[in-house]
């Protein structure tokens, strides 16, 4: 799709039907010019971003059907399925350079540092895998937390790992510490189901009851609501380059956008005011109000009109 602002001005490019199975997951090549695809089916597409022509077809690329996709630099990816099991490819071989199982559940997020050498997989059996792509081996897996993990961001300048888990709780792990979490933080919301860095220490959450929320890492708050898809769960998250928008996609079927530029010049404070346990979620733009049981109605007066 390519999207605008103006109304009426969001149109489709293409559309692709090579899966036999469900899409599970999609990225971007590093450079932009090619979409990586994963399904059920057990395969992986590199499409063409221009016209969605089919370039490369991994056809049995794993044993069990495929979860997540990450891009690691122009040539190379990581892909993850539903029995816990990672493969890193190398387009210029055609084949895989990295083949490991270390986790027992699904593979549902991974991440990679900035010199593309150390590989996080988050799984469904509540672990965080690493992996050294550069060495192509395993390295160490976490103690499992409570609830499956389902996402992974890195997070002050790559010192500190940000884990979501099933159960509404963020793991954070020290770079150099994978072993055991350094510090947990409860919010509450039914689950963490996807989660976006939107600078060093804000990332955006996704969860069960449809409400995106925006969360401070160390210290930790719950800075409050982006936007909602109203009582739908959130599947995915992203964030434009620069910054400016977040996409959101939910079972409602559609793709919303949020303004979240003025997160970037917000500064937490270390301390504390002392708020109502419970109160309502505070809403950070006027789109954002508005829930299912219209938890931010005494907020409407506040919220600043949204920039034209």
């Amino acid at each position: 799709y390519s999207y605008s602002c103006t109304e009426g001005e969001n149109r489709q490019l293409w559309s692709s039907g090579h899966h036999l199975k469900s899409c599970r997951d999609v990225a971007f090549s590093q450079d932009g010019q090619k979409l990586l695809t994963v399904s059920k089916d057990k395969s992986v597409h590199v499409l063409t971003v221009e016209e969605g022509r089919l370039e490369t077809r991994f056809p049995k690329a794993h044993g069990s059907a495929l979860n997540c996709v990450l891009p690691i630099d122009n040539h190379i990816f990581a892909t993850g399925d539903d029995g816990g099991a990672l493969k890193v490819w190398d387009l210029r071989k055609g084949d895989a350079i990295l083949e490991a199982r270390q986790q027992e559940e699904y593979i549902s997020a991974m991440a990679v540092d900035g010199n593309g050498k150390i590989l996080l997989t988050a799984s469904g059996d509540g672990t965080l895998g690493v992996f050294n792509v550069k060495r192509r081996r395993f390295e160490l897996l976490s103690e499992p937390q409570n609830g499956d993990l389902t996402s992974v961001v890195l997070l002050k300048r790559g010192k500190k790992v940000a884990c979501g888990s099933s159960e509404g709780t963020i793991y954070l792990f020290n770079w150099d510490g994978f072993g055991a979490a350094s510090d947990r933080f409860a919010l509450r919301a039914e689950s963490v189901d996807c989660m976006v860095p939107i600078t060093d220490s804000i990332v955006c959450v996704g969860s069960l009851d449809g409400v995106i929320r925006a969360v401070n890492v160390l210290p930790n708050r719950v800075l409050g609501c982006v936007g909602q898809h109203l009582g739908e769960p959130i599947e995915q998250l992203a964030v434009a380059p620069g910054g400016q928008l977040l996409a959101s996609c939910a079972h409602d079927q559609k793709v919303k956008f949020w303004d979240v530029s003025a997160l970037r010049g917000l500064v937490v404070d270390d301390y504390r005011k002392k708020k109502k346990k419970g109160g309502p979620l505070r809403a950070l733009s006027s789109k954002a109000a508005g829930s299912g049981e219209d938890f931010f109605a005494d907020l409407r007066d506040e919220a600043e009109p949204e920039a034209a």
